[in-house]
C-alpha cells in the first residue's frame, strides 16, 4: 500500500513538473513572460489578456468544420462541358456551420424582433421591416395550382421547421447580421453584464437604441440613449489596496471588449470553397491522409438510394427524380416530399451537415465568375471583398447612425433597402490613403478584380476620360435610375433596359450550390455551381450561415486513420 502511494505521489510530482514547464515554455496567462508584468492587474495598469479554451464556445446549431486540403470543382457529370467547374486544390481554414438550413421558424423570429424594433407604421421605420420579407409569391405558377403555398409555407406552423425560401440574398446577409447582435446580446445578458431588455418597462428598445455588437464595443454608453442603468456589473477588477468599495447599486467592473474572447464572431454565408468542402466532407472518403476516391454527393457512394435494410428503395434526398415525378408513387413516397422537406429528414454526411445534397439550393457568398481564377489565391479562395473602414467625426469617435439619419437604397427590382440600421456603426469604403504602399491589396472593391475590372481587358491603358462608351467584359444588364416623389418615395415607374445585353454575369450575380427540390439528381453533386441575381428569390434557394473558427484548426490533436462517424 505504501509503496502505491509512493508511486501516486512521484507521478503527480512528474505531472506538476511537466505542467509547470510547459506553462513557463507558453508564458502563464496571469504574467507577460517576456516583461514581467501582470495582466489583468491593476497594480500594472489592468492591461487584458482574456482565455481562450478550445472548442468551449461552439455557436448554437453549428457543428465543428476542420479544414485541410480538397479540390474544388471536378464534378463526376460535366454533361455541358463547360468550364464552369475546373478542378483546383485548395486549402480551406476550419469554420463553424449550421447543421441545417435557416428555417421558417428561425427567419420568422428575426421578422417579428425587426417588426417590434423599427415598427412599419413610425415613418422613419417604414421601409426595414419590408425590406426583409421573404417573397411569398415565388410559389405562383401562371398555370399551376399553388396559391396555398404562398399563403401558408412561411408562417403556418406545419412548415415550421422546414428551410425558408423566397429569400434573396441580401435579405440572408441581414439575417446573418442580426443573428450576431441576438447572439452576443444573450451572452452579455447571461453573463449578468446588460439587463434583460424583455423585462425592463423603463427601456426604449426601438429604433437606435436596440443592441449592436460593434456600436457596444465602439462606445457601449452610446446605446440606450446614454442610459447607464441598463448595465448590471461588468467584469470583475481586482480593486487597489485600500480603494473603497463601490455602493450597492453601482456598475462594478468593466465592460466586455473583444479582447476578452467572450462575444461570438460575425455570422454570415459560407464562402462558396466553405460550403463545397463541408458538402463533400472528404474525410470520410480517406485512409490516413489519402483519398481514395472522388465524391459524387455529399453521402459516400455513388447511388442516391438508401441501401439501409430498413429504409431500402428511400432516397437519400429531396429531389425531382424526373418529368412530373416530385416524390413517387401513392403508398410508396421514395423521398418523402413534394416541396422543401422539413430540416432533419435525411441522414447528414460526415460531418454532421442535413440536406447538402437536395432539398434547397443554398446561397454563398461569392461573386460568380466562369472560371474559378487560375492564379487565383489558394488560401481560403473568396470572390468579393469590399474592404471597410468605420466612419470617424471630427471629434475622433465611432459614428453610429441615427433614426433619422437611415439611408436607403433601391435596388434592381424596386424593392426599397436600408444600407445601415439606426444604432450600427457607419461604414465608408477603404481611399487610397488606406491602401498608399500596400502589397496585398490596392482597392475597396475587389469583385472584379483580375475579371471584369478595366485591368483584366483590352481597354486596360485607357485614361478614365476615355472609357466613356467603352464595351464592358460582362455585358449584364444596368440597373435603371428610380424615380422619387418630393418625399423620397420611389415612384412606381419602371423601365427594362432595352439595350441588346450579352450575359446575365454582374459584380451582382452570386453563386448558390447545392441540388433541390426542383432539380434532377445532376445538380446534386456539391461540386456544381450556379448563379442568380443579389437581389431575386426563388421558392428553390435558401440558405445556412457560417462563422469563423478561432484558435488551433484542430478541435483535438488525435487522429484516426478512417472516420468513425454514425448516422444514428
Amino acid at each position: 500500500m505504501k509503496s502505491t502511494l509512493k508511486l501516486f505521489s512521484l507521478l503527480a510530482i512528474i505531472g506538476l513538473m511537466i505542467t509547470s514547464c510547459q506553462s513557463n515554455r507558453r508564458g502563464s496567462s496571469s504574467q507577460s513572460s517576456l516583461t514581467g508584468w501582470n495582466f489583468n492587474d491593476p497594480n500594472y495598469g489592468s492591461y487584458i489578456k482574456g482565455k481562450h479554451k478550445a472548442g468551449a464556445n461552439v455557436p448554437p446549431g453549428m457543428v465543428h468544420i476542420e479544414g485541410g486540403t480538397f479540390t474544388m470543382g471536378l464534378v463526376q457529370d460535366d454533361v455541358m462541358f463547360d468550364w464552369n467547374t475546373t478542378p483546383r486544390q485548395m486549402h480551406v481554414r476550419s469554420f463553424y456551420m449550421d447543421e441545417t438550413e435557416v428555417t421558417n421558424a428561425e427567419y420568422g423570429l428575426f421578422m417579428q424582433y425587426t417588426k417590434d424594433v423599427f415598427p412599419p407604421e413610425d415613418p422613419q421605420f417604414k421601409h426595414i421591416y419590408p425590406s426583409i420579407l421573404p417573397d411569398t409569391l415565388v410559389w405562383r405558377k401562371g398555370l399551376g395550382n399553388t396559391n396555398l403555398l404562398s399563403e401558408s409555407y412561411l408562417r403556418h406552423p406545419a412548415y415550421a421547421d422546414y428551410p425558408v425560401v423566397g429569400v434573396s440574398w441580401t435579405q440572408a446577409n441581414k439575417y446573418c447580421k442580426w443573428r450576431t447582435n441576438a447572439v452576443n446580446l444573450k451572452i452579455l445578458m447571461d453573463k449578468g453584464i446588460i439587463k434583460n431588455i424583455f423585462k425592463e418597462d423603463s427601456i426604449q428598445f426601438k429604433g437606435k437604441n436596440n443592441f449592436d455588437t460593434e456600436a457596444y464595443l465602439a462606445n457601449p454608453y452610446a446605446l440606450f440613449d446614454g442610459d447607464s442603468t441598463i448595465y448590471k456589473r461588468g467584469l470583475p477588477v481586482p480593486r487597489k489596496k485600500g480603494e473603497p468599495k463601490p455602493a450597492k447599486d453601482q456598475f462594478t467592473g468593466r465592460q466586455v471588449t473583444s479582447s476578452d474572447g467572450i462575444l461570438a464572431q460575425k455570422f454570415r454565408l459560407p464562402t462558396e470553397v466553405e460550403w463545397e468542402y463541408a458538402a463533400k466532407a472528404i474525410f470520410e472518403n480517406r485512409e490516413y491522409n489519402n483519398i481514395r476516391g472522388r465524391k459524387k454527393y455529399a453521402w459516400n457512394g455513388k447511388y442516391t438510394r438508401d441501401r439501409d435494410k430498413r429504409r431500402r428503395g428511400d432516397q437519400l434526398a429531396n429531389f425531382k427524380q424526373g418529368k412530373g415525378n416530385y416524390s413517387g408513387i401513392p403508398g410508396w413516397s421514395s423521398d418523402g416530399s413534394d416541396i422543401p422537406n422539413a430540416v432533419k429528414s435525411y441522414p447528414p454526411n460526415a460531418f454532421g451537415l442535413y440536406d447538402m445534397s437536395g432539398n434547397v439550393a443554398e446561397w454563398v457568398s461569392d461573386v460568380y465568375r466562369p472560371v474559378i481564377d487560375s492564379e487565383a489565391n489558394d488560401f481560403n479562395y473568396f470572390r468579393g471583398n469590399i474592404f471597410t473602414k468605420k466612419l470617424i467625426d471630427q471629434d475622433g469617435k465611432v459614428v453610429i447612425v441615427g433614426d433619422g439619419e437611415v439611408e436607403y437604397d433601391t435596388l434592381e427590382n424596386g424593392r426599397i433597402v436600408p444600407k445601415d440600421l439606426p444604432g450600427s456603426v457607419k461604414y465608408i469604403p477603404v481611399t487610397k490613403e488606406d491602401t498608399y504602399m500596400r502589397r496585398n491589396y490596392t482597392l475597396a472593391d475587389n469583385s472584379n478584380l483580375g475579371d471584369g475590372d478595366q485591368a483584366s481587358s483590352k481597354i486596360f491603358g485607357l485614361d478614365k476620360d476615355q472609357l466613356s462608351g467603352q464595351p464592358r467584359m460582362y455585358n449584364s444588364p444596368v440597373k435603371p435610375e428610380a424615380e422619387r416623389d418630393t418625399l423620397g418615395n420611389v415612384v412606381e415607374k419602371f423601365e427594362y433596359d432595352s439595350k441588346n445585353r450579352t450575359t446575365l454575369i454582374s459584380d451582382k450575380s452570386r453563386v448558390y450550390k447545392g441540388g433541390s427540390w426542383a432539380d434532377r439528381e445532376y445538380w446534386l453533386d456539391p461540386a456544381q455551381r450556379r448563379y442568380f441575381p443579389q437581389y431575386m428569390s426563388t421558392n428553390f434557394i435558401g440558405f445556412r450561415c457560417a462563422t469563423d473558427k478561432v484558435g488551433p484548426m484542430m478541435m483535438n490533436r488525435s487522429k484516426t486513420a478512417t472516420p468513425r462517424y454514425s448516422y444514428k
